[in-house]
């Protein structure tokens, strides 16, 4: 019986700490939204701002993460909201289309250009240009 209530009352309390930390994180945003002016209606679109990050806020609260996964999820979704790559770039055909004559730009990273089909490839948001050799394209 006493192993069944402190079962229970472990529980209990990580159901707890779970619903402050998840409240804590949604009234923080909230809270920090708001003093930017962020929900305001003269705000940048008109006030849109605060309620998509509000949204995405809440969505990443009820996933649970615990402090390494959050980091790990965060650093995942910012890779991927700048259409950034997490595998490297390959000389695969189906990967670039060509937008012009002799040119061609990448599916995967819109930043991404290349004069030879992929085989090399410059990044437009590099300033200097330079030019990366892709990753030779296996079939598995």
């Amino acid at each position: 019986m006493f192993f069944f209530s402190m079962k229970y009352s472990i529980a209990s309390y990580i159901r707890s700490a779970s619903y402050i930390i998840k409240a804590g994180l949604i009234d923080h945003a909230k809270e920090e939204l708001s003093r930017a002016g962020l929900f305001d209606k003269d705000s940048d679109y008109n006030g849109l701002i605060g309620k998509a990050v509000m949204e995405l806020v809440k969505c990443f609260s009820n996933q649970g993460h615990s402090g390494f996964s959050a980091n790990w999820v965060l650093d995942l979704f910012n890779q991927l909201g700048k259409y950034k790559t997490l595998s490297p770039i390959t000389d695969n055909p189906k990967e670039w289309m060509e937008v012009s004559e002799n040119m061609w730009q990448s599916k995967r990273n819109p930043a991404l250009f290349s004069e030879n089909n992929g085989k090399t490839y410059y990044d437009v948001d590099n300033k200097k240009r330079l030019k990366t050799r892709s990753k030779k394209y296996k079939k598995y």
